[in-house]
């Protein structure tokens, strides 16, 4: 389940996550480079500075979702040439970052900001906060007063890859899902079949779950649904229309297709009779999943939508 969620999250990032076009990203490695990689400009400079392709560092897609910098990090920086105070200003770096994204509504209390360090700096940070080189810190650039986790090198992989997947979802769900409007949502009261159905609030302490963006989606999904399946369906000789549903989440109620086919169906009618008009209205088995799934992933490849989804 994990890993299809970094694959998810790296198809979104590469396909939209860049102000000029695509760019290939792979979680964690080409994100801890972005920001962690330096070259020596001059030889005889007291400096190191990062130089990436402009428009292609994980700041930069920052700025472009955003619409904004983090104060006090720029794009381009000098990073000292002592491994310790380069290792303390990248994760002063990084806690910035996972700070300013708090402040705009991130849930990130399980990720530490050693954490999105290169596995070189993670492993110096352990040393000097474990004490062994605890002589080449000054005093200003310790950490206290919380725990230390020392992981050894596979963990870290592990606990680095989950962390930049989850600073990844959270910046979607803080920069990209409040552009959704509850403005591009007709009114459910206009259909009267819905009128009997519970309704979905979108109010922003509606749900410890989704947030009133996500309900929002909901609201959409249900709507076009509820409008769409007796259309979609109504020719469909093996199950007949497939009853109503009061759809609540992005799992289970999305499981066999249908949802998401009647969606499609609402924008892409002509996708009806040589699509969806053969899937499983009632389905069963896995085998009957399966084969709504393959025809919802024909349908997308057919419009040009299929984002490099697999089945």
């Amino acid at each position: 389940f994990f890993q299809k969620t970094l694959n998810a999250v790296q198809s979104w990032f590469t396909l939209f996550g860049w102000s000029k076009g695509q760019n290939p990203i792979s979680i964690p490695y080409s994100l801890r480079s972005d920001v962690c990689i330096v070259q020596l400009t001059v030889a005889q400079e007291k400096n190191f500075k990062r130089r990436v392709d402009k428009d292609k560092g994980f700041y930069e897609m920052l700025v472009h979702l955003n619409g904004q910098s983090i104060p006090g990090i720029a794009a381009s920086q000098s990073l000292s040439t002592d491994p310790v105070e380069r290792m303390f200003q990248l994760h002063w770096q990084h806690s910035e970052l996972l700070s300013f994204l708090k402040r705009k509504g991130a849930h990130l209390p399980h990720i530490m900001p050693e954490f999105l360090l290169a596995p070189e700096d993670y492993e110096l940070w352990s040393e000097v906060n474990s004490g062994l080189r605890r002589g080449s810190v000054r005093s200003s650039g310790k950490l206290s007063g919380r725990h230390i986790f020392v992981l050894d090198n596979r963990t870290f992989e592990t606990m680095s890859k989950r962390a930049w997947t989850d600073v990844l979802l959270q910046m979607y769900k803080v920069f990209v899902l409040p552009r959704v409007s509850s403005r591009m949502v007709p009114d459910p009261s206009s259909l009267e079949s819905l009128q009997s159905m519970p309704g979905i609030k979108s109010e922003p302490l509606c749900s410890n779950v989704y947030s009133r963006y996500e309900r929002t989606i909901l609201i959409w999904l249900n709507k076009n649904y509820e409008k769409n399946r007796k259309i979609v369906w109504k020719d469909n000789e093996r199950d007949g229309i497939p009853p109503m549903r009061w759809i609540v989440n992005f799992d289970q109620d999305l499981l066999d297709g249908l949802v998401l086919a009647a969606q499609m169906a609402g924008y892409c009618p002509y996708l009806i009779p040589t699509h969806f008009i053969r899937m499983y209205t009632n389905p069963r088995t896995h085998e009957q999943f399966l084969h709504n799934a393959l025809i919802l992933v024909k349908a997308l490849h057919t419009i040009n939508m299929d984002l490099d989804i697999k089945v």
